[in-house]
């Protein structure tokens, strides 16, 4: 599998506010992820692979609070919904 990099920054230009450009980024991240599973990759496979890229606004601290709460959520959600044991599939 070649690496993955799920996009939020265009949902952030076209005029999301913060939380909705980290809803819609995870969102197609699990998407991405589910679909995967369902062509028999495996999770330990696929985990390291994917990277994200956000937009980077003006509001230092919203930003920086999108930046953390995005990894805890993303790890979060593939150590719970997809039992990712590898540290690496969940950052």
């Amino acid at each position: 599998m070649v690496p993955l990099s799920i996009v939020g920054y265009h949902i952030r230009e076209a005029g999301a506010n913060a939380v909705q450009e980290l809803a819609f980024t995870l969102a197609s991240g699990i998407t991405y992820v589910r679909e995967l599973l369902k062509r028999g990759l495996d999770i330990g496979e696929i985990g390291p692979k994917i990277t994200f890229f956000f937009g980077a606004h003006n509001d230092f601290f919203e930003e920086i609070a999108k930046f953390r709460a995005a990894r805890r959520m993303w790890a979060q959600i593939m150590k719970e919904w997809f039992d990712a044991k590898d540290v690496r599939s969940q950052v």
